[in-house]
């Protein structure tokens, strides 16, 4: 279903395209002259425009002009007399889709045609989304007791167009657990598309998130839509969503309660048509009381919240899932999947992961690239990166003895700065936590 925003100063032509695309499921807005719909299409947005080429006042031309200057994603059909095609000719070098000659025979090619140009407005979309979707999802559990509630209330939901809000620690899989409420949805024909608030630098969130328009700010040489925009049909996934700043906060605000958004530099309203899925690793209860998260954005999100257990609560998945994440790992390395040995199967399953399902697949790729007779064994996963003293790794597989999960953080944050030369976005980006989080971390375990 397309918006459509129908241009003729002929109220007969104009309500019979009208009613022919409203009668194909197209939402249709009028417009009697060029003059309001250059208004309109200041206010909002359209995926396409059928106008006549000769009004009075400011023509199709100039109207195709505007959108192709404005709205580039914009398809545009053009309505000419007939025996004025030349007009219409002209109007294709612009870019205009098609046109059509008056008077038009009946409401089949002019639907025809409209449904093409919408089709091809949705194909870009695809194009531009396409590069951050994974062909794959892994599955979302393999049979641990403690995964089964989770799975059953995410079944509940999935139907429904509640927003879900994912807690839990540090790599527990809630992108997973959203891509699978996302194919158990209606919404599991339209896009999956998520956004990191950790990932992108605070100047640019806004931008990836509403899009921006051409001149908006210093680099923005043509307009381009946001990650909000190319969910439009489907999901759109929030990470880290305790990340945001301040002033994010209110415009997302503003966004779940009216569904509708500007990008930034623009006036012009778009609609926000997207299932809402977010996650957070942190501790929101601390961050609501000191109001480092608003009550109000959490209380929309929160609406239907889900807590995924950690790795070693659901210890009967660490096999089946290690092996999963092999097959993987050899495909990203060209290689025959490796196997493992009793001593590594025993070693995974009695590992705590304090950093879950992330820090297993960096063991396990370490070892698949150590490997040099396509076994693995309970040394390769337990060969990690040593401190500069000599002392063994404190790692869910160093058998170090019992030590608490605050000190086995600290230790994983001393790591990872130790491995980036103090590089804290690397640190972070290898922790799969916000740089914010990092520092908040660093000033608690007194790392500087």
């Amino acid at each position: 279903m397309a918006t459509v925003l129908v241009v003729d100063d002929e109220e007969g032509v104009r309500s019979f395209v009208a009613e022919a695309l409203e009668t194909a499921g197209h939402r249709v807005v009028q417009a009697a002259d060029g003059e309001e719909a250059a208004r309109l299409l200041d206010a909002r947005s359209f995926h396409l425009l059928i106008t006549d080429l000769k009004m009075p006042g400011m023509g199709g031309m100039a109207l195709l002009r505007k959108v192709k200057a404005e709205q580039p994603e914009t398809e545009v059909l053009v309505l000419t007399a007939h025996g004025s095609v030349e007009g219409a000719v002209e109007a294709m070098k612009l870019g205009a889709f098609d046109y059509l000659q008056k008077p038009l025979s009946g409401p089949d090619e002019l639907r025809v045609l409209s449904e093409r140009a919408a089709e091809r407005f949705d194909l870009r979309a695809l194009r531009d989304r396409a590069a951050g979707e994974e062909p794959e999802v892994p599955p979302l559990a393999y049979g641990a007791p403690a995964m089964a509630p989770v799975i059953a209330a995410l079944r509940k939901v999935a139907p429904t167009p509640a927003t879900v809000l994912f807690l839990g620690e540090s790599g527990t899989g809630k992108e997973v657990a959203a891509r699978a409420v996302h194919r158990w949805s209606a919404r599991r024909g339209g896009p999956f598309v998520a956004v990191n608030c950790a990932a992108v630098s605070e100047s640019l969130l806004e931008s990836e998130l509403f899009g921006h328009e051409k001149g908006a700010f210093t680099g923005a040489v043509a307009t381009r839509r946001g990650r909000l925009e190319l969910a439009a049909g489907g999901t759109f996934f929030l990470d880290e969503i305790a990340e945001l700043r301040p002033d994010l906060q209110v415009k997302l605000l503003r966004v779940l309660q009216e569904r509708r958004f500007e990008r930034v530099g623009g006036t012009r309203t778009l609609e926000a048509d997207v299932r809402w899925m977010a996650a957070t690793n942190r501790e929101l209860a601390e961050m609501l009381r000191t109001g480092a998260l608003r009550d109000d954005l959490y209380h929309r999100l929160a609406v239907f919240p889900v807590t995924m257990p950690p790795l070693r609560e659901r210890r009967e998945d660490v096999l089946p899932l290690a092996r999963n994440l092999l097959e993987r790992i050899a495909r990203e390395l060209g290689r025959p999947a490796p196997r493992l040995d009793r001593g590594a199967e025993l070693s995974l399953e009695s590992a705590d992961w304090p950093g879950n399902i992330r820090e297993l697949a960096n063991a396990l790729e370490r070892a698949a690239i150590l490997t040099e007779d396509g076994v693995i064994t309970a040394e390769l996963l337990a060969a990690g990166p040593r401190p500069h003293d000599g002392t063994p790794p404190a790692a869910g597989l160093s058998g170090a003895g019992p030590v608490t999960l605050e000190e086995l953080e600290r230790q994983a944050i001393e790591r990872a700065l130790e491995r980036h030369g103090g590089h804290r976005q690397r640190a972070a980006d290898e922790l799969g936590i916000g740089v914010r989080t990092l520092y908040d971390k660093l000033k608690r375990y007194g790392l500087g």
